[in-house]
């Protein structure tokens, strides 16, 4: 017999509606209201609100439960506990909990039923899973729990990575019933061969918590795989605690968040991993004038952004404040640089932010001869992923700021310890009582202690050539060919535009942020199939120029009418600097300085952003 079709959701069907009691167990009564978009929260005795504190609780918000049981064994009551980041009154988030009393039936087995069925329709809320049409909800719903591979660097912005993750991160997806292991990268480049060795079918997803360059290893390590057309599917994520965090600004407005920074765009994009869902995200392949090539997700810079980004590093201590010192520091010694950029226009383009500058169509008349490709090879792992299941301290996970002390706990997908956390004089303590067993097979807890050197993960066949010791971008063996692209120093093919000049900065940039507070290309989307071709040419004054940056934090900068400012929808493009001397980034990578052309290749990569929309009250 088919399953029944499921229930036809509008923002503000009523799911779920039943009387719950509070723990501790002489505290008021409330009446619960489950939609798909918030849990609507009445109280009933002793005396009824009219406008009840906290009364509404947004999904967006929230970034699990779980089911509990009284260590009392007189105690029939069973308890239902869910997990919430609301925004305070200054805008920050801040951790809070809430648990009710499940109590309307005589025995514990019925009261569990219910504080079950209350979890599984809440949890398929929050994954996006349908909800059978005949109402009947019970924890047989639900999948196993994702398994995750937490990459992260400790040396990540200003150097808190590591503590960020293990105050915010690690609870958050711990109460969402979320399975992980944690490895710290040791050095440049680990990430990029920990996943070239890993066994991909062990994981539903790789999720980097630092800033931008450390989702760039793990992508170019994807591709540069044999079996890289399987690999490159793993979806992706990143939670940021780097510097830039552009990539995360843009799942943070995807998710229909507000602008945020710091812990508080960590807390969105945590809320958003413990939700699910992904997302096609298209890739650029850069040929290097060496012949080499690499995957960018975010930006190809020449000029103004990459020399602030490289030259800003020098102040890597002081966070996302390094681009604003590097900016002020680069208005003081603005350069221009002569080169030429031509590029395949989109077939159809998108609506423009401006309208763009008539161009000039023309072939490229520069000649070159690609060098041969620098040898590569792969050094061993010191870092690898331990089935050991070692518990966290407590101390560990204590997040400064929480409305009550952490629970203790369970990383492999079981609900959170209670105990001694809520209950008052008399009150039996609470023990978890998950709704479905981590399935056999599943990864063990999180590894956060030291682990041991041992052999190389990589396949002893794999064919891959070893890199250059100093090399800041290596080959990529593997990806897609260029279909669109002609050999680095061949004439360009009919079609594209060409144009020559004097620059102060020329940006080919794929999702809509540069940075977590600055939007490049707001009309861009991860799978648009373009890649943003942004420029400003000589002559704009240090006055205009930042005007254009600060600007660019609302995404308003096209509004200016900027005669120098410059912008076009492309498939493809070749840069090539005329200057002999200047700075080339992907993705904030610093790569070898010449011609370099690119190609988007849409869809080829899939990244872990949950829902989309704008989470806000319900009509």
């Amino acid at each position: 017999m088919a399953p029944p079709p499921p229930l036809p959701l509008t923002p503000s069907t009523p799911l779920l509606h039943g009387e719950f009691g509070s723990y501790p167990a002489r505290g008021p009564r409330f009446a619960l209201t489950l939609t798909p978009q918030a849990l609507h929260i009445q109280r009933l005795r002793p005396k009824p609100e009219a406008r009840p504190r906290g009364g509404l609780v947004l999904l967006a918000e929230v970034s699990g439960c779980c089911t509990l049981r009284s260590r009392s064994p007189s105690d029939s009551a069973a308890y239902f506990c869910i997990y919430t980041y609301p925004r305070g009154r200054r805008g920050g988030r801040r951790r809070a909990a809430r648990t009710f009393r499940a109590d309307g039936a005589a025995t514990y087995e019925e009261n569990r039923a219910e504080a079950q069925r209350w979890a599984t329709a809440l949890t398929c809320l929050l994954r996006g899973l349908p909800l059978p049409g005949d109402g009947e909800i019970t924890p047989d719903l639900l999948p196993r729990p994702p398994r995750l591979l937490l990459l992260v660097n400790p040396f990540g912005g200003r150097g808190l990575a590591w503590q960020w993750c293990k105050n915010h991160v690690l609870p958050m997806i711990s109460e969402a019933g979320l399975s992980f292991n944690l490895i710290q990268t040791e050095r440049h480049n680990h990430a990029r061969e920990l996943v070239q060795g890993l066994s991909l079918s062990e994981w539903d997803g790789i999720v980097t918590v630092s800033g931008d360059g450390l989702l760039y290893e793990v992508l170019n390590g994807l591709l540069e795989r044999p079996d890289w057309e399987e690999a490159v599917k793993t979806p992706v994520g990143i939670l940021p605690c780097g510097s830039g965090n552009a990539l995360a600004g843009a799942v943070n407005q995807h998710g229909g968040f507000e602008p945020a920074l710091g812990i508080d765009l960590l807390l969105n994009c945590s809320l958003l991993l413990c939700r699910g869902g992904s997302h096609p995200l298209d890739l650029l392949s850069v040929t290097l004038a060496s012949g080499s090539r690499c995957f960018s997700f975010l930006s190809v810079a020449w000029g103004f952004v990459s020399d602030v980004d490289i030259q800003s590093e020098r102040f890597r201590a002081l966070g996302s404040a390094r681009f604003t010192l590097g900016t002020v520091l680069g208005l003081a010694t603005l350069h221009t640089y002569r080169g030429r950029l031509s590029y395949l226009p989109a077939t159809v383009e998108p609506a423009s932010p401006a309208p763009a500058h008539g161009l000039p169509r023309a072939k490229s008349e520069l000649t070159l001869a690609p060098g041969p490709a620098p040898p590569v090879a792969h050094s061993p792992l010191h870092r690898s992923v331990s089935d050991l299941p070692l518990p966290l301290p407590q101390p560990a996970l204590t997040s400064p700021g929480s409305p009550e002390p952490l629970p203790i706990l369970s990383l492999n997908g079981g609900g959170p310890e209670l105990a001694g956390d809520w209950g008052g004089a008399g009150d039996a303590p609470l023990s978890p009582d998950p709704l479905l067993p981590s399935p056999p097979g599943s990864p063990k807890a999180a590894q956060l202690s030291p682990i041991t050197e041992g052999a190389s993960e990589m396949p002893a066949s794999s064919g891959l050539p070893p890199p250059t010791p100093d090399a800041r971008v290596a080959i990529s063996a593997g990806g897609p060919p260029d279909h669109l692209l002609p050999p680095l120093g061949a004439p360009l093919p009919p079609g594209w535009v060409t144009m020559e000049g004097d620059f102060v900065l020329i940006l080919a940039i794929s999702p809509s942020h540069l940075g977590a507070d600055l939007v490049a290309a707001p009309h861009a989307r991860f799978d648009d199939g373009l890649v943003h071709l942004c420029w400003v040419r000589g002559g704009i004054s240090r006055a205009a120029l930042l005007r254009l940056f600060l600007a660019m934090e609302r995404g308003s900068h096209f509004s200016l009418g900027c005669p120098q400012l410059g912008y076009a929808a492309a498939r493809a493009f070749r840069l090539e600097p005329l200057t002999p001397r200047g700075v080339l980034t992907v993705d904030g990578e610093q790569v070898e300085y010449g011609p370099l052309q690119a190609q988007v290749h849409p869809g080829l990569g899939t990244l872990l952003t949950g829902p989309s929309g704008c989470p806000g009250r319900e009509p």
